[in-house]
């Protein structure tokens, strides 16, 4: 098959969050068991891969799949206006089988879309825990909903939900239970395969070996619910390290975090690193004895699965769509609270029998957790939706 994918954040831009790691490894995966996957995306001004302006896209190879950077000619924090994709449209749309498009509130994914409705082409629609409003501009949110985004999920032949969470909100807003297909994220279990030795990641912050060391990585944004982390954290009776490693989301997160620090009096135990990624964010895992995801929404959770690729344990709220993976079996799940979470953290760092169990228990946890099953499946909805009945 021919696959189209369409994204406005792609690889390298890890910064943007989950997306672009999931997406790179559907894309990567299906090309490897031999489909022809092309990947549709904005150039956000990388500096390894400068934008052509007007005269045309960048074309780079990704591991197996190809990968389209359009050039873009105006950007509203990560929504961006490409013009080429038209003419993309018009010379090669009809070439794919089916188009998958991630994401909802950009400009990428409506045009190819309704390209897609005019031509015939079959198209499925992965909102990424992005269909209903949750943070930001809620009410431009809603009026780009209502004006571009209600027509591509219409018009998608499946809806992607990554939980049970999520396809209940989807269920919620109206859309049939028959257009859902429940998928769940993945994790590349190569990338976690030759684990490093603990403690270089201790080592780089100035922190012991046998430092009792709490860890949250992602964006810092209020979605992740780090102000009410920060809360619990000096709720423990511990001198445990905290450490909230990510980018600055720019909502004012990372500033709450910080005055939050100082009024608690949090300033040496609460770390703030900035971004790790790649091998730095493995060994940052490995060095951790408990990851949190405390998360106000979370429509699958992916850190948490790396950390459980790692044999990390994990405490996630009840608002992240990973939650019944992680429940009893390899971390703790709680209702989204200070004092829920501050337990859980406290909970995990001072029993050390419960911490073995959730570790040998993560070996076999990870492997349910592979990529296996996820592109399976949409190898199987690509195929159905060859079928002019299927597509209806």
């Amino acid at each position: 098959m021919k696959v189209l994918k369409v994204s406005q954040i792609y690889y390298p831009y890890v910064e943007k969050g989950g997306p672009v790691v999931k997406i790179k490894a559907l894309a990567e995966h299906l090309a490897r068991r031999g489909h022809g996957v092309t990947v549709l995306t904005a150039n956000l001004g990388h500096r390894a891969w400068p934008a052509r302006g007007s005269a045309g896209a960048e074309e780079h190879p990704s591991g197996a799949a190809e990968v389209i950077y359009l050039p873009t000619v105006a950007r509203y924090r990560t929504s961006t206006l490409n013009p080429a994709v038209v003419p993309f449209c018009l010379r090669r749309l009809r070439s794919f089988d089916v188009v998958h498009i991630h994401g909802l509130y950009d400009f990428l994914g409506p045009v190819v879309a309704a390209f897609c409705r005019r031509q015939g082409t079959p198209y499925v629609l992965e909102p990424t825990g992005m269909y209903r409003a949750k943070t930001r501009s809620l009410l431009k949110k809603r009026f780009y909903l209502h004006l571009a985004g209600r027509p591509v999920a219409g018009g998608a032949a499946r809806i992607i939900a990554t939980s049970e969470q999520e396809r209940q909100e989807l269920l919620a807003e109206g859309v049939a239970a028959p257009r859902i297909l429940l998928r769940r994220n993945g994790v590349d279990l190569e990338e976690f395969g030759d684990l490093p030795a603990r403690g270089a990641f201790r080592a780089s912050l100035g922190l012991g070996r046998d430092e009792p060391l709490i860890l949250f990585l992602g964006r810092l944004s209020f979605i992740k619910g780090l102000d009410t982390l920060v809360q619990a954290f000096s709720r423990m009776a511990t001198s445990a390290r905290l450490v909230i490693a990510g980018p600055d989301d720019k909502d004012g997160c990372l500033e709450t975090v910080r005055r939050l620090r100082a009024e608690l009096g949090l300033s040496q135990r609460v770390v703030l690193p900035g971004p790790i990624y790649g091998r730095q964010k493995v060994q940052a895992l490995v060095d951790a004895d408990v990851v949190v995801l405390p998360s106000t929404y979370e429509s699958f959770g992916n850190v948490a699965a790396e950390a459980v690729a790692c044999g990390v344990p994990v405490v996630v709220t009840d608002r992240c769509g990973i939650a019944p993976y992680v429940q009893d079996r390899v971390g703790l799940v709680v209702p989204y609270d200070a004092a829920s979470l501050s337990e859980a953290m406290s909970r995990l760092l001072t029993d050390e029998p419960l911490r073995e169990r959730f570790r040998t228990n993560a070996h076999r946890v990870r492997e349910e957790l592979s990529w296996e099953t996820p592109v399976a499946q949409m190898e199987e909805l690509y195929r159905g939706l060859l079928s002019p009945i299927a597509s209806r």
